[in-house]
């Protein structure tokens, strides 16, 4: 009986310490991994302020040719579609009728003249003799009225061959402004009649060439007080420097100078049209393109620059960022961000230099949250020249 008490103590102490074993054995779970963020450091940084005002292109001048006399269209004298300088021949009308009323005129006007010598010779014979009183004074009032008249239908010819010459000029059609000729709306043979409603054919003048932008009068007022504080560079008497970037998002390399001249608001809409002025030379430009014009209205120093995607809204609207502090931690600032820079917002307020933004990883974190940090990626288009400003260019 005490061997088998003995036996069971034994079994009793090994069993413990197998137990202790086991639980010394046992390693503690290691604590949970921080979640990883990808953030971005802020840097002060000059940013040029622009604003992009989206216009049309219109033509410089355009000219609709028609004919100003009647007649058949003898020969066109341009190829469509080409370059044609001021005054250029364009079409010829059958001159012949037109020639001869020429001819016409001239005979008329030589039997004026012939009857003015005779009329001035009898009124130049007859004055002595009048006051000599040796012919009556009723012949010689009679020789005066002839001589009036003879020299009134001298003008009146003199005035008829003048028209007629006119008439014979517009024979040959002309282009009034040098540019573009559009296509043909005749071709030989046919009739046109004088101040017809088809045109001929229209020149479009593409040198220098029009943007024609639409604004809200507020703007307009913006526009003139900053460029008479000076916030705006001048380029002439009530103008300022813009460029411009076309559809396809290239810049085109020639300034223009966009004029606040446009002195009458639509009452429909509130708004007015302004009108930048580009060289063309090229013709790049072409009338009917959609661009855009941009206007730079000065330089924000120390500016700082958010990537979009680290600018979120709360439910109240209000902008927020998320920001990783000295201490490891996730804090959510509210921010005012004044306009988009290219894929950037331009923060005023909330944020300062050194604050790093969470731009990868705010879904797998919440305010408070300790954070491991890593630098983000640039996005294609955030790696620009420090300064630049890219279009669009908008408020939040």
């Amino acid at each position: 009986m005490r061997a088998a008490t003995l036996e069971l103590g034994r079994f009793g102490m090994s069993l413990w310490l197998l137990v202790a074993l086991a639980a010394c054995s046992e390693k503690k779970p290691p604590p949970p991994a921080k979640p990883v963020v990808g953030v971005v450091t802020l840097k002060g940084q000059a940013v040029a302020i622009t604003t992009t005002l989206p216009g049309r292109i219109t033509a410089y001048r355009v000219a609709e040719v028609r004919p100003q006399v009647s007649g058949v269209i003898q020969k066109r004298l341009f190829v469509e579609g080409q370059q044609v300088k001021p005054d250029q021949q364009l079409y010829q009308i059958d001159p012949a009728p037109y020639a001869a009323s020429v001819a016409t005129a001239q005979a008329t006007v030589a039997h004026a003249e012939a009857e003015l010598a005779s009329a001035q010779a009898t009124y130049d014979r007859y004055l002595p003799l009048v006051q000599a009183q040796a012919i009556s004074r009723q012949d010689f009032d009679i020789a005066t009225a002839s001589l009036r008249q003879a020299r009134a239908d001298v003008a009146s010819g003199e005035a008829s061959l003048k028209i007629a010459s006119i008439n014979l000029a517009y024979t040959r059609v002309t282009s009034p402004i040098g540019g573009h000729s559009g296509r043909s709306a005749v071709t030989e043979g046919a009739l046109v009649t004088a101040s017809q409603a088809q045109a001929l054919v229209t020149v479009t003048q593409l040198d220098p060439i029009y943007v024609d932008v639409t604004q809200p009068s507020a703007t307009l007022s913006r526009f003139r007080r900053e460029l008479a504080s000076g916030r705006i560079a001048s380029a002439g008497a009530n103008a300022v420097r813009v460029t411009l970037v076309l559809e396809d998002g290239s810049s085109y390399d020639r300034p223009g100078k966009l004029e606040f001249s446009e002195v009458t608001v639509d009452q429909g809409t509130g708004s007015v049209t302004l009108r930048a002025l580009f060289a063309n030379d090229r013709e790049i430009l072409l009338p009917g393109m959609f661009v855009q014009e941009i206007v730079e209205e000065g330089v924000r120093q120390n500016g700082l620059l958010v990537p979009q995607r680290g600018v979120t809204h709360d439910a109240k609207g209000q902008a927020v960022a998320s920001v990783v502090g000295d201490d490891g931690k996730v804090a959510q600032r509210k921010i005012v961000a004044d306009r988009v820079i290219g894929n950037d917002w331009l923060v005023s307020e909330g944020l300062a230099q050194g604050d790093r933004v969470i731009l990868d990883g705010l879904q797998k974190v919440k305010p408070g949250a300790e954070v491991s940090v890593t630098e983000a990626e640039a996005e294609i288009g955030d790696e620009r020249p420090k300064g630049s400003a890219s279009a669009p260019v908008s408020k939040p």
